[in-house]
């Protein structure tokens, strides 16, 4: 099996690569306030002072940010998957499913993880209602892993109770809905196995990502939201822990499974 290793800085680069449009913006914003600076008066220049000092100020945090998250901070080296197979995936042979948005990242490292699991991986991408530019480039760029099987949000295409693992790695977020997240979440319980996981790894609605992506960070749903969410598909926290101060993982099982 060939050996995936992430690039230096791949995660940085690919925010960047993926959503230039906005970073066009925010530069395209900085010199038009630098070249009015003269021509204001004393109120408005302050203000336009201060749209500078701010602009930048979040544009480098946030790039800062995700360059320690997605490439600084050990995430994906996955050692904590080590609680879940330890011993590199040798011991036991599980079923595991890894559901992506239209970009995986993480099913060529997950198989280096599970070395005699059975995985597979199924993409939940819509072209009509996942209409984000930044997908779209992304999907451009880094091909499907193979065999990657296209699904919808409520119809995953597995046997019932079949699965021992499913990971949502960045994904789940994806789905704007409630009702849609909900059904999704069902249809996720379903292909568990009775002693079956869930490993949702994702950035919440909170202060640290506020700090980090400001109004970017809407686009996370909250710790709330995420609960209510379990609640509504009968699914279990057994566990909740930080990778780092902006990604969270989230262990479920279903409801009633808690050992």
């Amino acid at each position: 099996m060939e050996t995936t290793v992430r690039k230096p800085f791949q995660g940085i680069m690919n925010i960047v690569r993926f959503n230039w449009h906005f970073y066009v913006i925010s530069i395209m914003a900085l010199l038009v306030i630098r070249l009015a600076l003269p021509f204001l008066n004393q109120a408005f220049q302050f203000l336009a002072l201060f749209l500078l000092v701010s602009i930048s100020a979040t544009t480098l945090i946030s790039l800062l940010v995700s360059l320690y998250v997605y490439d600084l901070s050990g995430l994906y080296k996955f050692k904590w998957m080590n609680e879940i197979q330890p011993n590199d995936g040798k011991n036991e042979r599980l079923k595991i499913v890894n559901i992506n948005a239209g970009f995986d990242e993480t099913s060529s490292l997950i198989q280096q993880k599970f070395l005699n699991s059975e995985l597979i991986v199924l993409d939940f991408y819509a072209e009509e209602i996942h209409t984000e530019v930044s997908i779209k480039r992304a999907r451009k760029a880094y091909p499907p892993f193979p065999d990657t099987q296209t699904v919808t949000t409520s119809q995953l295409l597995l046997e019932s109770e079949t699965v021992d693992l499913v990971f949502l790695i960045f994904s789940a977020h994806e789905i704007r809905e409630e009702q849609e997240r909900v059904a999704f979440l069902n249809e996720t319980k379903r292909i568990l196995k009775p002693d079956g996981k869930i490993i949702l790894i994702e950035h919440l609605q909170d202060l640290p990502n506020f700090i980090a992506y400001n109004i970017g960070f809407f686009h996370f749903h909250s710790l709330k939201t995420w609960k209510t969410a379990f609640q509504k598909a009968n699914l279990e926290i057994t566990s909740n822990q930080t990778l780092n101060p902006f990604v969270h993982r989230i262990t479920l099982q279903k409801d009633g499974n808690t050992p």
